[in-house]
């Protein structure tokens, strides 16, 4: 660096985006040609300036414009203040004027540069950084700072060489490999992410901005203890860092560590009043909590902070629905989609919302949008042939159906085949392995292909869970011939074998679903909460295919609740061993289903607010008449429920629940054989 000149380096963070980093460098012309006052005012304005002191530096500057109108130094740092405290559009103003005086200093246009990406004038920040490269095309903080702004105009590949050409210049650049690491990552390419921030981190070891930015990508990676690991070096190293906060109570909630997730938001919000998106994770963990109402508040002060924020707006339509507000949900939807019309998770939650209202027409309708969800479009198939919704007329052609979501959802709507099948439409359905014996069962001529496997030729294509909206169903049209499923008589009779001699009324028991379900802290239950139900004398038998750890010792110590999980290989299993009880107690799982797709009687319980497909406020299924729904109170707990249920058990008359069960048709293997099924 000549004589006469000073430089100023200053890393300034941008607001709301942490993880970005701006570097900007500041050149002091020669100040050989100046008066003596001026130069030693200058000097005194650059150390202030150097030390942190903004606003005195800036009083010194304004005294040398006083002075002298055009000095291009005090011109240009003064814009340097202003920036740093982010009153942007006077910053502009100070550099324009600079530039007038010497319109070939790629500093002050790269500093512009940064300024104008501030005002989100985006073309003209790259126009700033190209014409400082242009002077200076080795400048390596344009390069990096021009990156940032191709990135926001969602020119990746463009920032990614951007950001390479800066490393190429200098290697050790951390900055520029922690900028590359966020572009690689917005490209999905996780792994290149993970090496770019590994190199700022050797280069930099307590880059705590690198260290969050890392996490965020092993959390896509869903390497969640390693995200973990990443935050807490954040954190170490920076202790009032929010965003690493926010982002490590994001990952306590998929470790399933609710109290500590919401702890962490609290640290975040504690540094940061104003952290919107804190609010709005907050809410979300309050509402896995069981605290809706306190989840309410938390969205409600995220919207107060940032009133366009629609995916609050959508969160809160959540905490709206889990406290029975439904209008008031659908409100909160409904202005989401305002901020962000076409909005895909706001039209799904709409969408359950309604169809758990009765509103089938719109529901079933919206529900279509499930297909363009980034968490579910992967599970449906991109065909040449056309997707199929009922418009075409296949009739005498062939329509592959193929399942999707949960087991359940399988025996739920498979029921539909029938109305294909009567449209004359040849029928290929493709469903896990695990329920092919039983959905065989179904009285309609189809080809049955295990999911993964190679599918027949055919001349269109249709999710299952699509079926209700093509036949415009309404809650009095659901088709709900039960039995439509069967269990087979062989394993009927096995079952009877080895269950011996019936002395009481025997009664199934489904506790608990998978872990992995979304919705499975609403419907799972503790086995000793039924601790005092199985002491009633009936002869009790598990239904569960798996055991939680924290059943296996009260399955130890109660042998009365007698265990079949060997036996169980797959649905039809399990449909057999129905067949033999006299009733199924089971909370919202799959096993519910079979037991009302072979019009058994089978009790529901379900949470306040259940999975859309029950409804609310009525006892009765109008998907299976066989099933009672007992519910969840709003201040309830599963005990209550189960103390009710031993109440109606002790009740004769209500013991074989609810409607007369029409004869079941049975299959035997020799009948299942005849079925056209590929396996």
């Amino acid at each position: 660096m000549g004589a006469g000149q000073y430089q100023l380096s200053h890393i300034y963070t941008m607001p709301n985006k942490p993880q970005t980093q701006v570097r900007r460098v500041i050149k002091v012309e020669s100040t050989s040609q100046q008066s003596p006052e001026i130069v030693k005012l200058f000097h005194e304005g650059l150390a202030l300036h150097q030390l942190g002191k903004i606003n005195d530096a800036k009083i010194i500057y304004e005294k040398i414009l006083e002075k002298q109108i055009n000095h291009f130094d005090a011109l240009q740092l003064l814009a340097v203040t202003y920036a740093q405290k982010e009153s942007y559009a006077i910053a502009l103003k100070y550099f324009d004027l600079a530039l007038k005086i010497n319109q070939t200093n790629e500093i002050v246009l790269n500093n512009r540069g940064n300024v104008l990406k501030e005002l989100n004038l985006l073309d003209d920040a790259l126009k700033s950084y190209d014409e400082a490269l242009r002077i200076k095309p080795d400048f390596v903080d344009a390069h990096n700072n021009r990156g940032r702004v191709l990135r926001e105009l969602n020119r990746l590949d463009d920032a990614l060489k951007s950001y390479d050409e800066a490393l190429r210049i200098k290697p050790d650049f951390a900055d520029a490999h922690n900028n590359r690491g966020n572009v690689s990552k917005e490209l999905k390419r996780l792994d290149d992410a993970l090496k770019s921030y590994d190199e700022a981190l050797r280069i930099k070891p307590d880059f705590a901005d690198a260290y969050n930015n890392r996490g965020v990508a092993l959390k896509e990676l869903k390497r969640f203890d390693d995200a973990l690991k990443s935050y807490d070096e954040a954190l170490q190293i920076k202790p009032n860092f929010a965003d690493a906060y926010n982002n490590r109570g994001v990952i306590l909630k998929e470790l399933k560590r609710p109290e500590d997730a919401l702890k962490s938001y609290d640290e975040a919000i504690r540094i940061k009043p104003d952290f919107a998106d804190a609010y709005n994770n907050r809410g979300n963990v309050l509402i896995e909590l069981k605290r809706p109402d306190d989840a309410l508040n938390s969205y409600d002060e995220a919207i107060r902070i940032k009133p366009d924020f629609a995916d609050a707006y959508n969160n809160r339509g959540l905490a709206l629905k889990e406290l029975k507000r439904l209008d008031d949900a659908l409100k909160s939807y409904n202005e989401a989609l305002r901020i962000k019309p076409d909005y895909t998770p706001v039209l799904w939650n709409k969408s359950l919302l309604m169809i758990l209202d009765g509103e089938y027409i719109e529901g079933w309708s919206l529900y279509e949008v499930r297909t363009e969800l980034e968490d579910k479009k992967n599970n449906y198939y991109k065909f040449s042939q056309p997707s199929w919704r009922g418009k075409q007329n296949l009739k005498n052609k062939t329509l592959l159906i193929y399942s999707e979501q949960g087991f359940g959802d399988v025996i739920q709507f498979v029921r539909y085949l029938k109305d294909i099948h009567k449209l004359g439409i040849k029928i290929i359905l493709e469903i896990p392995k695990t329920l092919i014996s039983l959905v065989s069962t179904l009285n309609v001529p189809m080809t049955v292909v295990e999911k993964g496997k190679k599918l027949p030729e055919f001349d269109a294509h249709c999710p299952l869970l699509s079926l209700p909206y093509v036949f415009q169903t309404t809650v009095k049209t659901i088709p709900a011939h039960i039995p439509y499923l069967f269990s087979d008589n062989h394993k009927v009779k096995n079952w009877k074998n080895k269950l011996g001699k019936q002395i009481n009324k025997r009664i199934g028991l489904v506790w608990s679903g998978s872990t992995q379900h979304a919705q499975d802290y609403k419907r799972s239950i503790s086995l000793d909460t039924f601790a005092e139900l199985i002491k009633l004398p009936f002869e009790w038998h598990s239904l569960q295919k798996e055991y939680r750890d924290k059943d296996k010792e009260f399955l130890r110590l109660h042998p009365e609740l007698h265990q079949h999980q060997d036996d169980l290989k797959d649905f039809s299993d399990t449909a057999a061993l129905i067949e033999c009880l006299d009733l199924i107690i089971s909370v919202d799982t799959s096993v519910a289903h079979v037991a009302g797709s072979l019009g058994k009687p089978v009790w529901i319980l379900l949470p306040f607010i259940p999975d859309y497909r029950w409804m609310l406020d009525r006892e009765d299924c109008p998907w299976y008449p066989s099933a009672r729904l007992f519910r969840h109170n709003k201040n309830g707990n599963w005990s209550d429920l189960l103390k009710l249920l031993a109440i109606e058990l002790c009740l004769p008359k209500n013991f074989s629940m609810a409607p007369p069960v029409i004869a079941t048709k049975r299959y035997n293997e020799s009948q299942l054989q005849d079925l056209n099924v590929q396996k």
